[in-house]
């Protein structure tokens, strides 16, 4: 009966630390990283699309403005610069494009929280950073793929319009 006792512990035994072995690897598999990932980004066409109406949809209200495109990354995609645009505006769009990608955010509610909040008002120290109205994510679904940042009308609300109406225009092909 010893024996046949110890034989059936031993086999026990090897069951379970299979099982074991079997669980560690399925566990393995399941939290090993994906070596490449899949990710959406905007288009140079849909850049340069955005870009476009986003002048246009300022011009319609009388303001001359710059329209920068960032890829989800903060790269610039495209640039337009409308007539009579200060210089200023070029780089204006540029940052709030580059802010509101960065942080998935409209640069204005960055700014209004900013000012409510003391230590979100350290954003501004962050290089490339500009808290003001103006930058506005590019979403596919809730996966930010862009951003567009607008310089140039008289208030940063009314750039954030301008990037708002030129989205709306795009709708279709943020899907």
């Amino acid at each position: 009966m010893t024996t046949k006792h110890t034989l059936t512990t031993a086999v026990a035994g090897a069951l379970c630390t299979v099982a074991l072995l079997a669980a560690n690897v399925a566990a393995a598999q399941t939290q090993a990283p994906t070596p490449v990932r899949t990710e959406r980004n905007v288009s140079l066409a849909l850049a340069n699309e955005i870009a476009s109406a986003t002048v246009a949809a300022c011009a319609a209200n009388g303001y001359a403005v710059t329209a920068t495109v960032v890829d989800r990354a903060g790269t610039v995609r495209a640039v337009q610069r409308a007539d009579n645009a200060g210089p200023h505006t070029l780089g204006a769009s540029q940052q709030k494009a580059f802010t509101s990608a960065s942080a998935k955010n409209t640069t204005l509610a960055m700014m209004e929280n900013a000012q409510k909040n003391a230590a979100a008002a350290n954003l501004v120290y962050i290089p490339g950073f500009l808290l003001l109205g103006g930058g506005v994510p590019i979403k596919v679904g809730n996966e930010v793929i862009g951003a567009v940042g607008v310089g140039g009308a008289p208030g940063g609300h009314l750039d954030e319009q301008c990037a708002t109406a030129a989205l709306d225009k795009v709708k279709d092909q943020l899907k």
